[in-house]
């Protein structure tokens, strides 16, 4: 079993509200963690790129592999995070909110980010154009699990299907808003044709991982370079594949309960 961290980033920044700050990377700090990356001798794929040298008969995988991926769309992708990512030849993959290309972040209001800049329809080409994978990840950044099957099947088919107009190209890749799916949601991306998914889960991704739920590691504001090496290690984490601890499933299911029974609400919610 090869174990390979999947690393997941938001922001990239030097200013946040306090309650977005955990997601939001200083620039300084998160050229660090690249150098870091870049000095260590390890090779960063795209998250297809891993499920290729993962398919039987695929390309052997690299030493040191990493895959470094990005949530949400956020303007400062194009605009800070990338020209290090190329100053130190890193592949990445950017999951996409799509309802909010050209806008901002709405659905973080409960968060005070609601005005954070999103990327324009500009800024995806040239990031797509430059060798970045771009997958999908909703519509408007909901809690799949907590949607009707009807719902959740139009968000994440519209995703995919704005970004493929808008790229011409195909998009394979699909990330789950906040982490959140259930075994229908999961069979529901199959269905509309992604050949991958990620969820977060906090801990190391292997060769034996859910294809359709690959676990990522959580990089956070306060993620020193120190701390980042344990995570590549897998020092302190758990290995996918893993059962979940009876406590998360019981919160899962009193979460999903809680949505049905509660009347809907207006408007976008936050991360």
């Amino acid at each position: 079993m090869t174990r390979v961290p999947v690393l997941m980033y938001h922001s990239v920044a030097g200013q946040a509200s306090a309650r977005f700050r955990p997601w939001v990377v200083h620039p300084r700090r998160f050229a660090a963690h690249m150098e870091h990356l870049s000095r260590h001798g390890y090779r960063s794929l795209t998250l297809s790129q891993l499920e290729d040298h993962l398919r039987p008969g695929g390309p052997p995988m690299p030493d040191r592999p990493v895959v470094i991926t990005f949530d949400d769309g956020f303007a400062d992708f194009h605009s800070t995070a990338l020209p290090v990512l190329e100053a130190h030849h890193l592949m990445s993959t950017l999951y996409v909110a799509t309802g909010y290309l050209g806008g901002t972040a709405r659905w973080l209001a409960r968060e005070r980010e609601q005005g954070r800049p999103m990327l324009h329809p500009e800024q995806l080409h040239d990031v797509a154009d430059r060798g970045v994978e771009i997958g999908a990840h909703s519509h408007t950044h909901p809690r799949l699990d907590e949607l009707s099957a009807t719902e959740a099947r139009a968000e994440i088919r519209r995703s995919k299907d704005v970004l493929e107009q808008e790229l011409q190209r195909p998009v394979a890749t699909f990330a789950y808003p906040h982490g959140y799916y259930s075994r229908r949601v999961r069979d529901q991306v199959i269905e509309a044709g992604y050949t991958s998914s990620t969820a977060v889960r906090h801990a190391m991704s292997s060769t034996e991982d859910d294809v359709f739920a690959r676990a990522r590691l959580m990089v956070l504001a306060d993620t020193s370079t120190e701390e980042l090496e344990r995570l590549l290690r897998g020092d302190g984490v758990p290995q996918a594949p893993f059962r979940p601890r009876p406590r998360t499933a019981l919160w899962r299911t009193a979460r999903r309960t809680r949505r049905a029974l509660t009347p809907a609400r207006r408007g976008p919610r936050a991360a």
